[in-house]
């Protein structure tokens, strides 16, 4: 017979993914019916809705459905998929480096995507067997090396992965990597001058072109993290620790590494460099999930993907009709959540007298047991 405890804790996750699924969804209504010409959530869903079944309605305005399906709805599908893929490589960062401070942004991975981006656009580079794919698979490429140069330095530096010396690298990384794209804008025509906001993060002037874009990358790097839930768990221990149940720590860190570094580039070739992201969802899911990688990574999916949907919003409307960049939306809400976690977090652990060593991402054994791992 099932106690109310086991019940409670079966439908606390349910509950959970369903306000987890529902946040999105309202996002994206609210995303297509805010703008210069607004349009109400009703004649959002009327006109989604006839489009979806092949429907024609005498109610659904032909400006207006074209509005919805040519102009917002693919700019609100791509803010959902950069916020999704930046949460999820966000936390992913964290559980394989125990790493409260890890993102893409500040571990420079997001500086190394942009960078790759910016050459592609300056010197119109066009792989023939890649086509239009040659922006993403540049930007993933740039992420993937960047990161590799990162673990190699720190490695140099000191054998183990602190947190202090992972930041201080990527801190490094990204300021050269900056001055170097700086640098590229100053020597460029115009065109890629126009290219400073895009690199400040936006989701603007977007068609279904970069949704096509980043819908392949983002179900390969999601498909690929989402495959290694349980070897996150048991990263989150140590490597030691992943060794000892089981993991193939190369072969399962390599995949994690580049399935966040697929994440990540494709995000940032179609949308820029956008921070905090990364960094303050999966703070804040991982306080309704727990540190299980299980929900944690779903979870902070779904949050991620409407987080950004609401900032697109305010940057539309906060100084409308001039459009503010989403990065510095991001930046401007991320900071203050971010530094209230953490300041949480550590109230919380003073009053728990945690002691020693405070490795990120601890699981306690009791709650998580064997099931947690491989």
């Amino acid at each position: 017979m099932k106690t109310s405890g086991q019940t409670d804790r079966k439908q606390a996750p349910r509950m959970l993914y369903a306000v987890a699924i529902l946040f999105p969804a309202v996002m994206i209504v609210l995303g297509i019916s805010a703008g210069s010409q607004s349009i109400a959530p009703q004649e959002v869903l009327m006109i989604l809705g006839a489009s979806l079944f092949g429907t024609e309605s005498a109610a659904v305005d032909a400006i207006e459905s074209q509005i919805v399906m040519d102009i917002r709805l693919p700019r609100t599908l791509l803010a959902f998929l950069v916020g999704a893929a930046l949460s999820v490589a966000g936390a992913a960062f964290q559980g394989f480096l125990r790493n409260p401070l890890a993102d893409p942004y500040t571990l420079g991975v997001s500086s190394g995507a942009a960078l790759g981006a910016v050459l592609v656009i300056f010197f119109q580079l066009t792989i023939p067997f890649l086509g239009n794919f040659t922006l993403p698979v540049v930007s993933i490429g740039s992420a993937l090396v960047t990161l590799l140069i990162l673990l190699a330095f720190a490695r140099t530096m000191r054998r183990s992965l602190s947190a202090e010396t992972i930041i201080l690298i990527g801190i490094i990384i990204s300021a050269f990597f900056g001055a170097f794209l700086s640098l590229l804008i100053a020597l460029a025509g115009e065109e890629l001058r126009q290219a400073v906001q895009w690199l400040l993060g936006s989701v603007g002037m977007r068609g279904w072109s970069y949704v096509h874009l980043m819908v392949p990358f983002f179900l390969i790097g999601a498909l690929v993290l989402i495959g290694h839930l349980k070897e996150l768990n048991a990263f989150s221990f140590g490597l030691d620790f992943a060794r000892n149940v089981g993991v193939s720590v190369k072969r399962s860190g390599l995949l994690i590494l580049t399935g966040a570094a697929v994440l990540t580039g494709a995000a940032v070739s179609v949308a820029g460099t956008i921070g905090f992201v990364g960094l303050v969802v999966p703070h804040f899911v991982r306080i309704l999930t727990g540190p299980d990688h299980r929900h944690l990574l779903p979870v902070s999916m779904f949050i991620g993907g409407g987080f950004l949907i609401a900032a697109d919003i305010i940057a539309r409307l906060a100084l409308a009709p001039m459009e503010l960049p989403i990065g510095v939306i991001t930046a401007l809400v991320g900071a203050p959540i971010f530094a209230y976690l953490l300041i949480r977090q550590q109230r919380v652990q003073g009053d728990n007298g945690v002691k020693g060593r405070k490795d990120y991402g601890r699981l306690r054994w009791a709650g998580c047991r064997s099931r947690c791992f491989v």
